[in-house]
């Protein structure tokens, strides 16, 4: 039987991963709710949401049958919503970053938790077979111990969406290095302490920090995280690069990933030395749309966990200059 899927928002820029789960065998999309005049009525005319019913939160929430619901407001009312969700027994999938508020999204996994709710987080690289082909490599040993992760997730934002992400203070490490945040957390776990570096080059017109880097401390290791918004083709240069003891494993490019990888001894069918394996464009949230599904039937525990999901915000916000209190 299909899960009963909702969505509350369309304004966050990756909402359009709606198209999964209406193209799923696992998903029953019930319909939207986005009360902003504006979005909606575009929304209406997006082929993404075509012949969806357009609807109220109270009514989305109050559909019977509906168990998950997919948080896709802008990143300011994502909490509330994600709350709002919670509070009426719904699983959600809540896209990144989980807001400013530390307090208020460890209250959401606190009342998830109590309630036996599912909170997935939207970063997007989680199911790439390229990180799944990392995670089979630490699960088995075949690094050694990690001493070093170096990552860097940039682009360029046009100058009228650099206004829209000025609203936050956090500037680019907050909005786009969040994703291989996510990943960092999953290698080193909690960092010992965050220092976080920003720099502005382009228009000084606006308030968006566009040059950034984070330096994470752990007790024999360091992680690097650069994000800019002004790095001319910067998406074919965004990496994630995990050195360890007996082997190093480096993704680039990471949205249509190629793995290059050395060992210094055989590993499973994997020989000693440098070798490369290419996986290019793969289907982006399918993975994160199956898993979930499979979570909400009981068939599997969560890969991610609560204390994951608020370390990596935690971090997020340190690495970003934010406060965390």
């Amino acid at each position: 039987m299909k899960i009963k899927y909702g969505q509350i928002g369309v304004g966050h820029a990756h909402a359009s991963k709606m198209s999964v789960y209406r193209q799923s065998a696992d998903w029953e999309v019930i319909g939207v709710a986005e009360p902003d005049a504006k979005l909606r009525e575009q929304a209406e005319r997006d082929p993404i949401y075509r012949g969806l019913k357009f609807m109220t939160k109270e009514e989305l929430l109050n559909t019977p049958g509906l168990q998950v619901v997919g948080v896709e407001t802008h990143v300011r009312d994502a909490l509330n919503s994600a709350g709002e969700c919670i509070a009426a027994g719904k699983h959600i999938h809540l896209d990144k970053p989980a807001g400013e508020s530390l307090p208020q999204f460890k209250q959401l996994l606190d009342d998830a938790a109590k309630k036996h709710l599912v909170v997935q987080m939207g970063y997007m690289f989680r199911y790439s077979p390229a990180v799944l082909m990392l995670r089979e490599f630490l699960k088995n040993g075949w690094l050694g111990e990690v001493f070093e992760i170096h990552t860097l997730m940039s682009k360029v934002v046009p100058n009228g969406d650099r206004l829209k992400l000025a609203e936050y203070p956090g500037g680019i490490m907050f909005e786009l290095a969040c994703h291989v945040i996510d990943l960092v957390i999953g290698v080193l776990g909690k960092p010992d302490q965050v220092h976080s570096f920003a720099r502005k080059v382009g228009p000084q017109d606006d308030k968006h920090l566009d040059n950034m880097l984070a330096v994470f401390e752990y007790p024999k290791a360091i992680a690097s995280v650069k994000a800019s918004s002004v790095e001319i083709d910067g998406g074919d240069r965004r990496h994630f690069v995990v050195c360890g003891t007996q082997g190093t494993f480096h993704i680039q490019p990471l949205d249509a990933p190629n793995v290059r990888f050395t060992l210094n001894q055989p590993r499973g069918k994997y020989g000693k030395g440098y070798q490369d394996v290419r996986f290019g464009n793969y289907p982006r949230y399918v993975g994160d749309a199956a898993d979930l599904a499979k979570i909400v039937r009981n068939e599997k525990a969560a890969d991610y966990s609560y204390d994951h999901d608020l370390n990596v915000q935690e971090a997020v916000l340190k690495a970003s200059g934010q406060k965390t209190s």
